[in-house]
């Protein structure tokens, strides 16, 4: 399978803020987040439905549907990035045209729930996305340096190498495979649906509510599925905020690492905290758990 790359970002490109996800609830912060991108030098066209409110997602499965192909059917959009996550894609997954975005690349960003988008347009439609930080909950006030200069510098092209910010090992070595991960329950809440890659793949996770048990469960549902086992090589733990039995949670990748002997390491700030890296999703890499590096092997834009 051959990954389908979008064009760069560029100052004066229009971005597409799209509702995909949750329904906007504070209109000021989105159009802080409008005027954050506008000062940095691009133009912004907002979805039909960016404040649509059906039950706490930000309208119907249609509604959401149209405005998702009609922002990669447009000429004139040259990035999308989602206004927030919350609940909502896994609703639009069995759904969404993926030949019709297939036609149509460019840049996708957005974390969290949209880490069901993420993975099925590599599955299916073979598209580079992003899983990094999104408008209404990153760039609307006190936004972080870090983030700030991870996205752009990603989205730009300029950036080849992610190094972990406080280093843990739990098994040591090195492994080639394509990014593939995201939100941990999201990506659990796909089972039973054709999402996993068919090569291998270095898997990236993060999450920030959830009890160590349940931590324990949705990983053990994964290793359940015979792909995913024999398709892993190694594990990139970003941030689990709120643990509390730490104890446990290390215990878990532990046991992962003793039984598959794959290199796994954590301290990469892939996060539901204020610090995000960006991440390109489904480009080749090179992981090494000693070092804390992630490095990307290939082009990640098209010329």
């Amino acid at each position: 399978m051959k990954i389908i790359k979008p064009k760069k970002l560029m100052k004066g490109d229009t971005i597409g803020i799209l509702s995909i996800s949750s329904a906007i609830d504070n209109k000021n912060d989105l159009y802080k987040s409008v005027q954050f991108f506008e000062n940095e030098g691009f133009k912004i066209v907002l979805s039909d439905n960016i404040f649509d409110n059906i039950n706490g997602i930000s309208g119907s499965v249609n509604s959401r549907l149209k405005n998702l192909h009609s922002f990669f059917k447009s000429d004139n959009i040259n990035a999308i990035f989602c206004s927030r996550g919350g609940f909502g894609t896994l609703k639009l997954v069995n759904y969404i045209d993926y030949e019709f975005i297939k036609k149509h690349p460019k840049i996708f960003v957005g974390f969290s729930d949209i880490t069901n988008l993420n993975a099925m347009f590599y599955k299916k439609s073979n598209l580079l996305t992003f899983y990094g930080p999104m408008p209404y909950v990153d760039f609307v006030d006190e936004i972080d340096d870090y983030t700030k200069k991870m996205f752009f510098d990603t989205l730009m092209g300029n950036l080849l190498l992610y190094k972990a910010s406080e280093l843990k090992i739990y098994n040591e070595g090195s492994a080639r495979g394509v990014l593939f991960g995201g939100n941990l329950s999201t990506l659990a809440s796909l089972c039973g649906i054709n999402f996993i890659p068919n090569k291998d793949f270095i898997l990236f996770i993060e999450d920030w509510h959830d009890p160590t048990y349940k931590i324990d469960r949705m990983l053990t549902q994964l290793f359940n599925i015979k792909q995913f086992k024999d398709n892993i090589k190694g594990i990139i733990l970003g941030e689990f905020l709120n643990i509390e039995e730490t104890q446990y949670f290390n215990d878990i990748f532990y046991d992962i690492a003793d039984k598959l002997e794959i290199p796994i390491a954590s301290g990469f700030k892939i996060s539901h905290g204020k610090q995000k890296m960006t991440l390109p999703y489904g480009i080749e890499c090179k992981f090494d758990a000693k070092k804390g590096e992630i490095k990307i092997l290939e082009k990640i834009f098209i010329d």
